[in-house]
């Protein structure tokens, strides 16, 4: 799974390698861990907007939501069941990318997990790249907000990161330059279970 990670470069730099403008430049904070369980808002890059980089909350709340409580539990979404979980099947047309430099997970060092070592995962170089994900707008029924946010597609590991994660052995959609347009432009699903490229892990 994913529930940390970072982006730790500076707007101007996001910028230049997603094509892409801040809606809201001076409320972006870089970040060098972000929690998924605090429902930070993060940079995304829709489907509906390609060239405008925004801030939506992380934990997608579902159109029908009654309230926002179901966030805690969408922080990801496996690409295996998208269109039979309710929470995602009707934001599978909502693509999104979402920038980051790095990821973090724990690789168990026994049975029970009650000794792990942390990795921050990134690509050569300290590059900016992009997760996969899925994004909903939903109306608070008790102020009238409207909130955006979004989840993070995962796929099963692949065998890098089956090592770093030997538990549940799962790993970010993680997208390439290549890839991320046909993303956006919603090519099937079947098209992204996989990641072959490069990564690099760090002990820490």
């Amino acid at each position: 799974m994913c529930y940390y990670y970072q982006l730790a470069h500076p707007a101007a730099e996001i910028e230049k390698r997603f094509k892409a403008k801040f809606l809201q430049r001076q409320k972006y904070i870089s970040k060098h861990q972000i929690n998924g369980f605090q429902f930070p808002e993060n940079p995304v890059i829709t489907n509906q907007h390609p060239k405008v980089i925004s801030l939506f909350q992380w934990g997608l709340i579902p159109f029908w939501a009654k309230d926002d409580s179901i966030k805690k539990f969408t922080l990801n979404a496996k690409i295996e069941t998208l269109m039979e979980k309710p929470s995602f099947r009707q934001a599978v047309a909502n693509r999104c990318l979402i920038p980051a430099d790095g990821f973090y997970e724990w690789k168990w060092l026994d049975s029970k997990g009650k000794h792990k070592q942390k990795y921050r995962i990134s690509i050569p170089g300290n590059q900016l790249f992009s997760f996969g994900g899925l994004w909903s707008e939903w109306v608070s029924k008790q102020t009238g907000e409207i909130i955006h946010s979004y989840t993070i597609v995962t796929i099963p590991a692949n065998s890098f990161m089956a090592e770093i994660h030997n538990s549940k052995k799962r790993m970010p959609l993680i997208l390439s330059e290549n890839n991320e347009k046909q993303w956006l432009e919603g090519l099937a699903i079947d098209n992204f279970y996989t990641f072959n490229n490069v990564l690099v892990a760090e002990k820490l």
